[in-house]
């Protein structure tokens, strides 16, 4: 790796570390690696991997002893960078989170170095009017005009908000009598839900085999007139229907649930309605794809993570909904030590109490000081650009015969496509064949994460009978090109066309 300016000379063993010294090699070390969003070369690689024995052989992950000089510790930094993968490089297309925005990751070193705890006004004041009005900002977009808000640790989490305030607004009682006079209660996802809903059902006492699992179409969107068959036969066996999950942008095949069929549903049986639009909430901010999810107002909760499309540094995951504190009813404790109602401010920007958590990290400045730098067209832009791509992508490999499209059109920026080698081009498609055929990606991952040049998923679905295919997600950070679509394109062939 680079040297850096200012570094401790080696042979000084007896060096402590210089803590100033180390924050700017540290700052440095992120520059000259180009670990910035978009800064990465073509050559660099997107991981040097490395097996997890050998990794701690690599490494000295051992704790205890004495302590180590500034070298050791900085070569230690380096080590770091060296195994990681560089999810700031334009080939990470793996998960549906990349890069993070260069303005976010100012604002998240500025929020981590200040260290403040999120909940009272009295020890985050400009942290608590950023992120209400980072909340009124996003719920806009939306179409709420009011409601209510919070930062959680992941999307996971925001969807188990979800749940307990639906639980809560049918049964406000649960908060102090419990669930055990309320009812057999069940829960509604799809096929293509996210597996968070599951581990909501689990923690919050549910029980899995009551979330009821509702069909998808063949291109993985709800379908509404199952989700009303699930819910009568439901009522018809004397439980009671409380929470419907519908998704935008679900994780593999990026569909989005048909929201205003479904919201009529859900009121008509007197069901919220949530959203689980981490991934494809990003098209809200763009005029041209916020059709996908028309309706999106008539919901009563939505899971959006801006880490993910929008490219907000993690985690920067928010819980919205149009019911007006009822996140404080739901979940306050009233801790006299924090939350003092004799206070000499306006203690209505106490927000903490209405949090699961105690203590949460300022996920809210990051998003504000990039969407200050961007703006609503900045952002709209970055979105356009990556669904743009994902539909060049689409049509490319569907002029080349040894790919094929699982869906015929993507549904998000995901695109999901199965790389046919040669040898198995023109054959019968027999369950043998397709047996082959879900060898493939698994033997392609193996070859591009070895050689470091590109990183995308796979993964079959079995309640579609597919099996294993590539699954591209495309990203608004780093921003992507036509160029580094025809690279995917290429180096799939390159490292396929052998098998």
């Amino acid at each position: 790796m680079e040297s850096l300016a200012g570094e401790v000379k080696l042979g000084d063993e007896k060096q402590q570390v210089n803590e100033e010294l180390l924050l700017k090699q540290i700052t440095d070390l992120v520059i000259n690696q180009r670990l910035l969003s978009g800064k990465a070369n073509a050559e660099d690689r997107v991981v040097k991997f490395v097996h997890p024995e050998e990794l701690k052989e690599l490494v000295d992950l051992s704790l205890g002893g004495s302590p180590l000089n500034h070298v050791q510790i900085l070569e230690l930094c380096k080590q770091a960078v060296e195994y990681s993968v560089k999810t700031n490089h334009p080939k990470f297309l793996n998960q549906l989170y990349h890069a993070s925005d260069p303005v976010g990751l100012a604002g998240a070193w500025l929020s981590d170095a200040l260290n403040t705890n999120l909940y009272t006004f009295e020890v985050a004041p400009f942290f608590l009017m950023v992120e209400c009005a980072v909340l009124a900002h996003l719920r806009g977009f939306i179409g709420w005009e009011d409601g209510d808000g919070i930062f959680a640790p992941g999307g996971s989490m925001s969807n188990m908000y979800g749940m307990v305030l639906a639980r809560y607004k049918k049964f406000p009682e649960v908060k102090t009598k419990g669930v055990g006079s309320i009812g057999e209660l069940v829960a509604f996802t799809s096929q293509e839900g996210h597996y968070s809903i599951a581990k909501a059902a689990h923690w919050i006492g549910l029980g899995t085999d009551n979330l009821i699992i509702v069909a998808s179409d063949s291109s993985g969107k709800m379908i509404p007139a199952e989700l009303e068959n699930k819910i009568v036969k439901a009522l018809e066996q004397k439980k009671v229907p409380f929470f419907v999950n519908a998704t935008a942008g679900t994780t593999v095949l990026g569909a989005y649930d048909p929201l205003e069929p479904l919201a009529f549903v859900c009121k008509k049986y007197d069901v919220w309605l949530h959203v689980d639009a981490a991934w494809g909430g990003g098209a809200l901010v763009s005029q041209k794809y916020r059709f996908l999810m028309d309706g999106i107002q008539l919901v009563d909760s939505v899971a959006w993570n801006l880490h993910k499309m929008l490219g907000a540094p993690l985690q920067c995951s928010a819980f919205l909904t149009k019911h007006k504190d009822i996140l404080h009813r739901c979940n306050s404790a009233s801790a006299t030590y924090l939350f003092q109602t004799d206070k000499f401010y306006d203690t209505r920007y106490d927000t903490g109490d209405k949090s699961v958590q105690c203590g949460r990290k300022v996920d809210a400045f990051k998003l504000w000081l990039m969407w200050k730098a961007r703006g609503d067209r900045g952002l709209e832009e970055m979105v356009d650009n990556a669904f743009e791509c994902a539909e060049y992508f689409s049509r490319q490999i569907a002029q080349r015969s040894e790919f094929r499209l699982v869906l015929s059109e993507p549904n998000c920026t995901n695109v999901c496509f199965w790389y046919i080698p040669h040898q198995l081009r023109n054959c019968q498609e027999s369950p043998e064949w397709w047996e082959q055929i879900s060898k493939v990606a698994p033997a392609i991952k193996k070859r591009m994460v070895e050689k470091g040049s590109l990183m995308i998923g796979y993964q079959p679905l079995p309640h579609k009978n597919l099996v294993n295919f590539f699954r591209l997600v495309i990203p608004c950070q780093p921003r992507p090109t036509h160029e580094d679509m025809d690279f995917v394109i290429d180096e799939i062939e390159r490292l396929g066309c052998d098998l």
